[in-house]
């Protein structure tokens, strides 16, 4: 079997590689030949340092596992990545360890690329204006994959509380498109909001990253034809947009029981304003052509997704397969 770090991942997966993978699993659910089991989470310092581990089995690749992964807020200050943790995959024909990879990495492109695939299947076609609400490390795999799965975006605004960190963010996002990802951005406008309002008033697609307990959307502002994906809402809890606008908007999830229990869903629907029925369906469906997605120009829509392990088994799959086929990675026996 193999191990791979992060910098080995980076080798064996890219941006579109990664969009395509993550609409295939998507589309494995819809056929039901995935399995998602039970998440574990452990709190050890409720909002600074938190642990869980997701597992699953995509049978139509004939693989299983599991990710754990842990987020240690003060790790910034000890020089430490904050988001770290392991993905181990299985042969599900023998039980057999195939391999164990980082996981921060693979967590930052496949929740980058579903993001993006509910702007590609739900925004308008002529959106032009994307707004990224937050700057943490999440923000800048967003960007990327929205700009390869919406080339007509022109302009990328990002909002977020800590203003000077922001700046810094902001100045970076082109070198770092180019380098990290390989993302040319010279026809592209990147700039710091200093409104979170006034951003989302301008914006046709929204993506929220944010570790928020309390909404900070507020659903005045969200114009007509918007599409918003929701991707900081994890566990229990977690709200980043105003409940009314759920009633409002054409709603779709990634797995539609964990949304109800730890996405953004969660709370508008404990609090009697969202009903299960008006939730469209599972974005794997609409892919598949099972459901219908936007309707019209003036429809908002919202993607809802809090991830699955099954899209990190299957993206450290090809991982790990790309390693072998070039050789790359540290060989363990076992």
């Amino acid at each position: 079997m193999r191990f791979l770090s992060n910098e080995h991942v980076r080798q064996g997966l890219n941006i579109p590689q990664v969009i395509d993978l993550v609409e295939t699993v998507y589309r494995a659910r819809s056929e039901h030949n995935t399995e998602t089991w039970p998440t574990i989470f452990y709190d050890f310092v409720p909002g600074a340092a938190d642990m869980d581990i997701k597992s699953g089995y995509v049978k139509s690749a004939k693989i299983f596992g599991h990710k754990t992964v842990t987020w240690f807020a003060e790790n910034v200050a000890k020089q430490m990545p904050a988001l770290m943790g392991l993905i181990n995959v299985f042969d599900a024909e023998t039980g057999k360890p195939i391999g164990i990879t980082e996981a921060s990495f693979i967590t930052g492109i496949r929740t980058g690329a579903s993001g993006a695939i509910g702007a590609k299947y739900l925004a308008r076609k002529d959106s032009e204006n994307l707004l990224i609400v937050g700057s943490g490390n999440q923000a800048i795999f967003q960007i990327a994959s929205a700009l390869c799965a919406f080339p007509s975006l022109k302009m990328v605004r990002v909002a977020a509380r800590d203003l000077e960190k922001l700046r810094t963010f902001v100045d970076t996002i082109p070198t770092r498109l180019q380098a990290e990802f390989g993302v040319n951005t010279e026809e592209v406008t990147f700039q710091a909001a200093d409104s979170l309002e006034q951003a989302v008033k301008a914006s046709d697609i929204i993506i929220t990253v944010t570790p928020s307990r309390t909404p900070i959307l507020k659903s005045e502002w969200v114009k007509q034809g918007t599409h918003i994906s929701c991707m900081g809402a994890d566990m229990e809890g977690k709200q980043e947009i105003d409940s009314n606008l759920m009633s409002e908007a054409k709603l779709f999830v990634d797995d539609k029981e964990h949304c109800m229990q730890a996405g953004e869903i969660e709370l508008p629907l404990k609090e009697g304003k969202l009903l299960e029925s008006h939730i469209c369906g599972e974005i794997g469906d609409l892919i598949s052509g099972k459901i219908e997605g936007r309707t019209s120009d003036e429809q908002i829509t919202i993607f809802d997704a809090t991830g699955m392990a099954i899209l990190d088994i299957y993206a450290a799959n090809i991982a790990l397969q790309m390693a072998e086929e070039k050789d790359f990675g540290v060989k363990i026996e076992m």
